[in-house]
C-alpha cells in the first residue's frame, strides 16, 4: 500500500477524517473482498495525484465495526467523501477511476 493512504480505525476516525482540513475519501474494504481488491490500485492513484488536496484512508471493517455501522455500510468496497465532518458522496462497489474522481472534484 502506498505511502499516501492512511489507516484508519474506530479509534482515529473522528480526529483523521472527520476533523481533517482536507476533503477525506475512505476506502471500505476487507482482505477477502475481491471488488477491494480491484480498486485498490485505483484509490492508490488518486492518493498520489491528488496528494495535497485530498486526504485517502482505508478501513478494514472486520478490523472495525463502530463507523461502518454508524454510516450504514453494508457492502464492500464502499467509498465515502467526506468534508467538514459532513459525507458529500458514497460510492458503492468497484466503479472506474473516471466515475471516482468526477464525485471527488464536485468538492474540492
Amino acid at each position: 500500500m502506498s505511502d499516501d493512504i492512511l489507516l484508519v480505525n474506530d479509534e482515529t476516525f473522528e480526529a483523521e477524517v472527520l476533523k481533517s482540513p482536507l476533503p477525506a475519501l475512505i476506502d471500505f474494504w476487507a482482505v477477502w473482498c475481491v471488488p477491494c481488491k480491484m480498486i485498490a490500485p485505483i484509490v492508490e492513484e488518486i492518493a498520489v495525484e491528488m496528494k495535497g488536496r485530498l486526504k485517502v484512508c482505508k478501513m478494514d471493517v472486520d478490523q472495525s465495526r463502530a463507523v461502518p455501522a454508524k454510516y450504514g455500510i453494508r457492502g464492500i468496497p464502499t467509498l465515502l467523501l467526506i468534508k467538514d465532518g459532513a459525507v458529500k458522496e458514497q460510492l458503492v462497489g468497484a466503479l472506474p477511476k473516471e466515475k471516482i474522481v468526477e464525485a471527488i472534484k464536485k468538492h474540492l
